[in-house]
């Protein structure tokens, strides 16, 4: 029984690992290109997608930074906190970079026989009657553009700049993020002594990152910003994800604004529906077929599609706040957050994403 991947970013090599992992076949098509390795792009995994990862993927347990808890502030509210998350048993969530994730995958996966990487991704007719299914991870290619171009799209006007800054030795297991006049920048902790940046900017590119970041920074002692990177920043959701055997997947069905770190998380959690399907499938003795794809669509797709919209409703509040320079929303946020019971309730969709 053999499918392929189109793509091989985080979201492919992480799909194909859990693919083998049942015995499945799986061909890897990329595109012919050397790819330029990024140190400082990080990545948020909530605490069950790590216990998901952990048993189902490969451990990772070993590269993870651990963030106990997460302070929002307002630059309306100066130096006080509108929220405070926090999880006295357990990690909210881990943060782990890219490029070391990146590595872990591909070395598992050329470990195994059951995986053939390829180059060049093909036109759908010349792969469509060799396997079973087709998942399409990757933004930009003669399928995507042919089958997958319907979406409900964004543009925030906006661009995220990631780096990674140096510092002196500190306990470093509290995550920040502030909702600036120009838009949310977050320090993402990553060891004791290495903090990660990512600063959504409402505006054009010629910003002073490094300036900003001091600015903001009122917890560590800088001894060194690295080089930063930066992408335009939109969201999207895939009207349909299928068409006959290709399934879309990944960041081409969902695309979020950065703010929560919950893009990533969102495509694991797709990766446990779809093996949840699959698995059952085989347990029946059934072939791998389409019907994968249209079960997949109807059970994630409105969650989804809620949960994007919900990081998006967020971005507007503050924004729309920092439109009319008041302290009301913040203040409403802050009097909700102290409720318990709906404290809790965001931490768990955080962790888990919505359970309909």
């Amino acid at each position: 029984m053999k499918v392929c991947i189109l793509g091989d970013g985080l979201v492919s090599l992480s799909l194909a690992n859990v693919l083998i992992n049942n015995n499945i076949l799986v061909d890897i098509f990329s595109k012919q290109k050397i790819k330029k390795k990024n140190k400082n792009r990080t990545l948020g995994i909530s605490e069950s997608n790590v216990e998901f990862f952990n048993e189902n993927i490969l451990s990772i347990e070993k590269l993870l930074w651990n963030i106990d808890k997460i302070e929002i502030f307002s630059e309306n509210f100066k130096e006080e906190k509108i929220l405070n998350f926090e999880n006295n048993k357990n990690r909210l969530f881990s943060m782990i970079q890219n490029n070391n994730l990146n590595e872990c995958l591909l070395k598992q996966l050329k470990k195994s026989n059951l995986i053939r990487f390829k180059n060049k991704i093909p036109n759908y007719e010349n792969i469509k009657d060799k396997y079973k299914l087709i998942f399409d991870c990757d933004l930009n290619n003669s399928i995507t553009k042919k089958y997958f171009f319907k979406k409900f799209n964004k543009k925030y006007f906006s661009y995220a700049y990631v780096t990674v800054i140096d510092h002196k030795r500190i306990k470093n297991n509290i995550a920040t993020q502030i909702f600036t006049k120009n838009g949310p920048i977050a320090f993402l902790p990553i060891s004791e002594k290495q903090t990660s940046i990512v600063y959504s900017y409402k505006g054009n590119q010629n910003i002073k990152l490094n300036d900003l970041i001091n600015k903001y920074n009122s917890k560590y002692n800088i001894t060194k910003i690295n080089n930063s990177d930066c992408f335009e920043l939109q969201s999207s959701d895939m009207r349909s994800y299928y068409y006959k055997n290709i399934l879309a997947f990944g960041d081409l069905i969902h695309k979020i604004h950065p703010l929560a770190g919950q893009g990533f998380n969102m495509s694991i959690r797709d990766i446990k529906q779809l093996m949840e399907i699959i698995k059952e499938k085989l347990s029946l003795g059934l072939d791998l077929d389409n019907s994968i794809c249209q079960e997949f669509e109807k059970k994630t797709k409105h969650k989804n599609y809620l949960f994007s919209n919900g990081i998006d409703l967020i971005y507007e509040f503050f924004n729309f706040e920092n439109k009319i320079n008041s302290k009301v929303i913040s203040k409403s946020i802050k009097y909700i957050g102290k409720n318990k019971v709906i404290n809790k309730f965001f931490i768990k969709s955080a962790n888990e994403g919505i359970i309909v």
